[in-house]
């Protein structure tokens, strides 16, 4: 059986954490800034952890990322 191959885009943009949960940027900053409230400009900082939906969806774009 060939190996399988990794979708590049989803190797860009995600990593897996050591527990298996799948970290990614935070959505809504790249553009538009002027009209979100400070707030959510603050909370939007970072990285943040997808939900167990996502989660599986992008984990079968990673076949071999633990």
């Amino acid at each position: 059986m060939p190996k399988m191959k990794t979708k590049s885009s989803a190797k860009k943009r995600f990593k897996v954490t050591a527990s298996g949960r799948v970290k990614a940027g935070q959505a809504g900053k790249r553009h538009g800034m002027i009209k979100r409230s400070n707030k959510f400009i603050r909370d939007a900082r970072g990285t943040t952890t997808l939900s167990k939906a996502d989660e599986a969806i992008v984990k079968t774009y990673m076949p071999y990322a633990r």
